[in-house]
């Protein structure tokens, strides 16, 4: 008995391009696999300071919490929905509801406790002043004395 099997290549390109997004933690607040929503940050460097951006529509500042351990910064919370009195005939349901974290490890070492975080329009930004060990050093270059 002979089988006919029907091959979709794009499902391949699919499963790769979720492997991709996962391996660059590319995301729009959608699930990461374990039940929570995630969401896309910027994470960015001075001489003085680092920089994390995260954006969070549809989230108030005291729906957030944010700590910070072991050169590790972690921004969790939740997105809540708002009950109607009267359920809608949703013809299309996009946005996404419940709890969100995201954990960025920090390229250099930073002074934690000086840290300050600021929500704006839907944007939280996380500044982390650099330790003094990881800021750069200049080294002036005296000329030589000629006797």
């Amino acid at each position: 008995m002979t089988y006919l099997i029907r091959r979709d290549p794009f499902a391949e390109f699919a499963s790769f391009s979720r492997a991709l997004d996962r391996t660059f933690g590319v995301t729009a607040a959608r699930s990461n696999g374990e039940g929570k929503l995630t969401f896309p940050v910027e994470v960015s460097e001075t001489a003085d300071a680092v920089t994390v951006k995260a954006s969070l529509p549809g989230v108030t500042s005291e729906d957030v919490d944010i700590s910070f351990e072991d050169q590790v910064l972690t921004i969790k919370g939740e997105k809540k929905h708002e009950e109607a009195e009267e359920t809608p005939n949703y013809y299309r349901k996009e946005i996404r509801y419940g709890a969100f974290a995201r954990s960025i490890a920090l390229p250099t070492d930073v002074k934690s406790e000086k840290a300050a975080a600021e929500f704006s329009d839907g944007v939280l930004t996380v500044t982390l002043p650099k330790a003094e060990v990881a800021k750069p050093k200049t080294i002036k270059i005296t000329p030589a004395s000629r006797n």
